[in-house]
């Protein structure tokens, strides 16, 4: 896939409707942002349109829409914050493609800044639907895509829309590409790559893929017991893919035969079940990896893989990780993706960590200053480490 892509600076947006799609998907309680990040994230490009004299029109979606309308996934609390943070009004369109949409969208004079109602209030946006695309492209003359949390998916506001309109990505989508499409085709070597999340069905691609592009593969999480059961040890109640067992061993084959350093837990933290702490305190043991009792899980790795792990770190020049080490949300098997979290911190290398809980956990951790590059995307930074196309980059046009 060619990530070469034009941005917002290559064309000229002085008194065009710019058509903007952003990633607004924030997570609100009682009708209020619990965290901005995901709008902040947006500010550059929006601020670009607006000096240079654009009329700006923001789209995003929000949650997932299951009835017509949703008050509580109405994006009015977004165009409160992004008012402040710009401090200038963002106009709050009442829909997407209906009539006040458009009547705001004709009066908007160069540099001011609208907000369509999210687009999953229509049932065309997931569909990808053409006519939906074309009215959202009828309100603009350029379309600029700077969500990259939704690129992976084809919907009409990320891709259907670029058939109609000249379209190029923003500053955000433009940092994700560059970064991440230079670390998987021309990495400064030693480049290690770190997984874990719970199943490996979710990550055979990837699996696949990193093997031709990185010296080691680390694999923690759930998914690293399919991995120790393919190796014959005995994994107790521990989360077992049953079915990708074969799987696993080609894998270890393949990357015996390429040279590919694989890493796998060498002992786990397991407990006989996993209350959060607020039920009072688990008990957890470290054992060797082929002894996990039959009547106990493996949770989280353990004080010896944590090592293991961070020593391979140290010795990178380019580090991925997508994926937790344990069970991260309950702060007694936080251990390991701590660890995980700390090595990429200390690490001179260019370190790339992909959405979702590894990202969640450098945030709240207070590394991800730390960190070269956090992607804000969970599943598009997953199927862009699998080598897939992403529909919301595929179709912007090339430099």
């Amino acid at each position: 896939m060619n990530y070469n892509k034009k941005s917002v600076e290559s064309v000229d947006v002085k008194g065009k409707r710019v058509l903007c799609r952003c990633d607004f998907n924030v997570p609100t309680k009682e009708g209020k942002i619990t965290s901005d990040k995901r709008i902040v994230a947006a500010l550059p490009t929006i601020r670009y349109l607006v000096d240079h004299g654009a009329k700006v029109i923001l789209c995003s979606h929000m949650g997932k829409v299951k009835v017509d309308w949703d008050p509580n996934l109405s994006l009015k609390v977004v165009a409160d914050r992004l008012s402040e943070l710009l401090g200038k009004e963002v106009i709050m369109a009442k829909d997407v493609v209906g009539e006040d949409a458009k009547a705001k969208a004709a009066a908007l004079k160069d540099g001011e800044v609208m907000l369509l109602e999210n687009v999953r209030y229509m049932k065309g946006e997931t569909k990808n639907d053409p006519e939906l695309s074309k009215e959202l492209a009828s309100m603009a003359d350029i379309f600029v895509n700077d969500a990259f949390g939704t690129a992976h998916r084809a919907h009409a506001s990320t891709a259907g829309v670029a058939d109609y309109l000249p379209a190029v990505c923003g500053y955000l989508v433009e940092k994700e590409v560059s970064i991440m499409g230079k670390a998987l085709a021309d990495p400064t070597r030693p480049f290690v790559a770190i997984l874990g999340g719970a199943k490996v069905s979710d990550k055979l691609n990837v699996i696949n893929n990193l093997l031709e592009k990185v010296d080691t593969l680390i694999i923690g999480g759930g998914m690293a017991f399919t991995f120790l059961a393919a190796k014959g040890y005995s994994v107790g109640k521990s989360l077992l893919d049953t079915e990708k067992i074969d799987y696993c061993k080609d894998m270890m084959a393949k990357a015996e035969a390429k040279g590919v350093k694989l890493l796998l837990p060498v002992d786990t933290v397991v407990a006989d079940s996993f209350p959060n702490p607020i039920d009072g305190p688990i008990e957890v043991k470290t054992v060797a990896s082929d002894a996990i009792p039959e009547d106990m899980e493996g949770l989280d790795i353990g004080e010896k893989t944590r090592a293991l792990f961070a020593e391979a770190v140290k010795s990178a020049k380019t580090v991925v990780w997508n994926g937790p080490m344990g069970v991260f949300e309950n702060p007694t098997l936080a251990k390991g993706t701590i660890a995980m979290a700390q090595a990429l911190a200390d690490s001179d290398a260019v370190t790339i960590v992909g959405g979702g809980d590894s990202a969640a956990a450098c945030e709240q951790l207070g590394f991800a200053d730390k960190i070269t590059h956090i992607s804000t995307g969970g599943g598009a930074s997953l199927e862009f480490l699998e080598g897939l196309e992403l529909p919301g980059i595929a179709c912007l046009e090339d430099k």
